[in-house]
């Protein structure tokens, strides 16, 4: 941590990109050095979701330089942990381009120093994902404020995108047909340990400038690594069976049909492991000395670290209890929606949202939903559990026929829990935003599926669901608008 001239104190610490997977577990862990904290994103509502206590929030976007100087205003350090990888295409330009806006607000600020969590550069780096995270250091240090980078490879943790590509892969095929890539060697490190550099980094005057390579004591390829995994989640490791003729792009189709990561991001990710990736991490082991766990020990620490429910994750990214307490429900959730438009008000439409289920049932196709709760009574499930505790009203915890109210934002958004019997974890999530006159209603369906027929039963159910849901929003709508007359009413 660094400190402000003359006083001892940790200086103000700025998170830049605090909603991303780094940056949602390093904003505590820095709170606990007792250094104010600031976490900055383009979506402060997306902050706040993460109920943190004790750090300032607020909303800025790199590529709008104007939002920058408020962030920034009164720091020391600056974590950069943006990058654009999930929006396809351009993302290198985007990046550089983000990059070079907050160097220069950065100097404006007087921030004293950039730390920055870039990948690892193989010599013969020519995929757009690696040569992007390298300009973006470079990027940055086109400004006067010292830069300290530390480059990192897979890393190790619940939610870190190639960990849960590879945690997919194996709870979901028992038998891969793989590119070459699955046999490149990769240093991993665990996430605590890259959190521990990046602690610490800024308060180590050796470290201003400097291009640090992080890794964990292995080189493992991937294959090896899925076969620990497996070993480490109780589960026989895959049949792996190397194919020449899958592209990375082809790869990257096929992962999106076998994982629930971002296409953008695993195509990315894919991209860069065609070639074996180096570390000469001797440096940031002399100026920050820790015990490096080993990839075993790291799959362990992240198996351990959801059962203790200490992933920072809000539901849809993967929060434990809502996986059904299993390590082999993924991770990152397939999801379906629709939306509409109403001109009723944000109230007038939370009012008819709060009626779901019990009599009123679900306001489109019910015969749809009867159907699907009749199988589910058929296997055992609680399908015709009919009933509500109050039939205008919710709160958390209340049950809704077979779902489970989790969460409640009024006037803003509707969380419910999927009770019914299937190979997998579901939310149904209602969320509400003002649009001119009226409002925006939308209804998304969240499913991390348990192995091969988690995922079958969701690509079966994908065309219902968006029937459903495109149909339920604008059933909604209507029903909100006509709701001063429908008060009390309850649908046959």
């Amino acid at each position: 941590m660094s400190y402000r001239s003359g006083t001892g104190r940790p200086g103000r610490t700025l998170v830049f990109g605090a909603s991303g997977y780094i940056g949602t577990h390093l904003v505590p862990r820095l709170l606990a050095t007792g250094a104010p904290v600031r976490a900055a994103a383009r979506s402060v509502a997306v902050l706040e979701a993460r109920q943190w206590s004790g750090i300032e929030l607020v909303e800025a976007d790199a590529l709008k330089p104007g939002t920058l100087a408020p962030a920034l205003q009164g720091v020391d350090t600056a974590y950069y942990l943006v990058h654009s990888m999930g929006v396809g295409k351009r993302f290198g330009t985007i990046d550089r381009e983000a990059a070079g806006n907050f160097a220069r607000a950065a100097a404006n600020a007087g921030v004293q120093r950039i730390v920055y969590l870039g990948g690892l550069v193989p010599p013969a780096a020519d995929t757009e994902h690696i040569v992007s995270r390298r300009q973006t250091g470079d990027a940055l240090r086109g400004g006067p404020v010292p830069v300290t980078e530390i480059r990192a490879g897979i890393i190790v943790g619940p939610g870190s995108a190639a960990f849960e590509v590879m945690r997919d892969l194996v709870f979901h095929l028992p038998v891969m047909l793989t590119p070459r890539w699955v046999h490149s060697k990769s240093p991993p490190i665990a996430l605590d340990n890259l959190l521990n550099y990046l602690v610490h980094a800024p308060a180590i005057p050796e470290a201003a400038g400097r291009i640090l390579d992080a890794a964990g004591p292995e080189y493992l390829s991937y294959a090896d690594m899925m076969r620990i995994l497996a070993e480490e989640a109780g589960r026989r490791p895959p049949w792996i069976i190397p194919v020449p003729v899958l592209t990375p792009r082809l790869s990257s189709w096929w992962l999106r049909l076998v994982t629930a990561v971002p296409t953008p991001i695993a195509r990315a990710l894919i991209e860069g492991m065609r070639q074996d990736f180096t570390a000469d991490d001797s440096e940031i082991r002399r100026l920050i000395p820790q015990p490096l766990l080993g990839f075993r020990e790291a799959v362990r620490a992240a198996f351990e670290a959801e059962r203790r429910h200490t992933v920072a994750a809000r539901w849809t990214e993967g929060a434990f209890q809502f996986r059904n307490y299993r390590p082999d429900y993924a991770y990152y959730a397939k999801r379906a929606g629709g939306s509409a438009y109403s001109e009723a008000p944000p109230q007038a439409v939370w009012d008819t949202l709060c009626r779901v289920g019990g009599r009123n049932r679900y306001f489109y196709m019910n015969g749809l939903w009867k159907l699907r709760e009749a199988l589910d009574w058929m296997v055992g499930g609680p399908g015709l559990n009919y009933g509500r505790r109050h039939p205008n009203e919710l709160r958390v915890g209340d049950t809704v026929d077979s779902w489970r109210v989790i969460g409640i934002e009024p006037q803003r958004r509707l969380t419910l829990f999927f009770g019914m019997r299937a190979p997998g974890s579901g939310v149904l999530e209602f969320e509400l935003v003002p649009e001119w006159s009226g409002t925006r209603i939308r209804a998304t369906a969240y499913w991390h599926p348990a192995g091969v027929w988690g995922l079958l039963y969701w690509y079966a159910l994908v065309p219902a669901h968006r029937f459903i849901f495109a149909g339920m929003t604008r059933a909604i709508a209507r029903r909100s608008e006509r709701q001063p007359r429908q008060d009390g009413d309850a649908p046959g």
